[in-house]
């Protein structure tokens, strides 16, 4: 073979070399890791390139000694890498352990680091210690911003549910326990409270089903605007109200008269909607007045409709405007049903579609127990609202025998 051939050959296998170099220092730079070896008996230490990078250290320099190693080392970890070392020149298998350094001369940033370590084998025992040390704190930190996240999100889950539960139980303090409308005289009356499912949602929506002094019952439904513990406490001061000035007697328009002054005066950047009506148990007249607010349904023999709504601006929108008062006559077998607009108002759906809904259901409440029709027809309509509360108030008036076999039943 000749001179040139070999040189040749030669050539070829160093650049060979200087590819395999190169290719190991990309990757190295690539993975943020590299690699060392301490050697026991001589104290030579032996770093690649990027270890240098790792810890910030000049070339110049020349690597760290390994008895030197824990002064880069953050105080806290020096046992993890006194026991890593340990286990390191004590055993056979490859050890690892995770610590953090401080870059530069001391003062740098904190970086999280693995280091991997099996000993050097001689016949006599381990003579050094060879290495891969990497880079990890990417990793670390974005496992510590994710592990911050879940429990932010748990702590306001908790807060939230929290929230609800403190809603929720003041909602039950203020409104009148549903199960005191039950024995109203001539009526079969029940109540639904369907909270929103979201708790930021929990709003204003009220009920009253109660005698009033001079023999009628009162019924109504509201809204308050807003949602949180401001609404609630907004629905509170409202009913509360009405419960007082119910006990005048006056008309139902006259009423919302004054809750109008009441919320255009006192209830600070707030608007309401309402519907109050006066029953007489012996007539079965029902005398309302509405602002604002959806009109009841009427079912009767098996037919559900609208009533036609009196003129009524909604509650704190503007002083001076009349509430009129609509007279309906009611019939023994009939349905009314009073209800806020979290029943048929969906975020996902036109509202004319959920009033088409409920007077669809509403058909088939009068041909089960009253209870028991209110949970069908809120399962028929699709649920809860995840969006707004909803009130539901079902008054049916009861049949003569049905009245006097429960007035008998009472006196006995």
């Amino acid at each position: 073979m000749g001179t040139a051939a070999v040189g040749t050959r030669l050539l070829g296998h160093e650049s060979d070399a200087e590819m395999l170099a190169v290719r190991l220092a990309h990757a190295q730079r690539l993975g943020n890791m590299g690699w060392a070896e301490w050697h026991l008996h001589t104290g030579e230490t032996i770093w690649s390139d990027q270890v240098y990078t790792i810890f910030g250290r000049d070339r110049a320099q020349g690597p760290i000694a390994l008895s030197q190693l824990a002064k880069h080392v953050e105080p806290a970890d020096v046992a993890a890498l006194d026991q890593l070392l340990w286990s390191a020149v004590r055993g056979v298998e490859p050890v690892q352990a995770e610590f953090r350094i401080r870059r530069g001369a001391g003062s740098g940033d904190l970086r999280d680091i693995r280091v991997v370590l099996e000993p050097l084998a001689a016949p006599d025992g381990p003579i050094g210690l060879h290495g891969v040390i990497q880079d990890i704190t990417g990793r670390r930190r974005a496992e510590r911003m994710m592990s911050e996240s879940r429990r932010q999100l748990l702590e306001a889950r908790e807060q939230a549910a929290e929230e609800r539960h403190v809603m929720l139980a003041l909602r039950e303090a203020i409104l009148p326990d549903p199960a005191c409308c039950r024995d109203l005289p001539h009526t079969s009356i029940a109540v639904r409270y369907v909270p929103a499912e979201k708790t930021a949602n929990l709003g204003g929506d009220w009920f009253e089903a109660a005698p009033a002094p001079d023999g009628r019952l009162l019924l109504a439904v509201g809204d308050v605007s807003g949602h949180g513990l401001p609404a609630i406490a907004h629905m509170a001061q409202l009913r509360h109200a009405l419960v007082g000035l119910a006990m005048t007697g006056r008309t139902a328009n006259r009423l919302l008269d004054w809750l109008n002054e009441l919320v255009l005066h006192q209830l600070t950047d707030t608007t309401a909607t309402a519907i109050i009506g006066h029953l007489d148990p012996e007539t079965r007249v029902f005398a309302w007045s509405q602002a604002g607010h959806l009109a009841p349904i009427l079912v009767r023999d098996g037919v559900a409709s609208r009533l036609d709504q009196p003129r009524g601006v909604l509650l704190g929108a503007a002083a001076g405007r009349p509430y009129e008062l609509a007279i309906t006559r009611l019939r023994p077998g009939d349905l009314l049903l009073m209800f806020t607009d979290g029943l048929v108002e969906r975020r996902t759906r036109d509202i004319d579609v959920g009033l088409d809904l409920v007077l669809s259901a509403a058909r088939d409440v009068p041909g089960r127990d009253l209870e028991a029709g209110l949970d069908h027809l809120l399962s028929d309509i699709g649920g809860p609202n995840p969006e707004d509360d909803a009130c539901l108030l079902g008054v049916r008036i009861l049949e003569p025998e049905r009245r006097a076999g429960s007035e008998s039943g009472s006196s006995a």
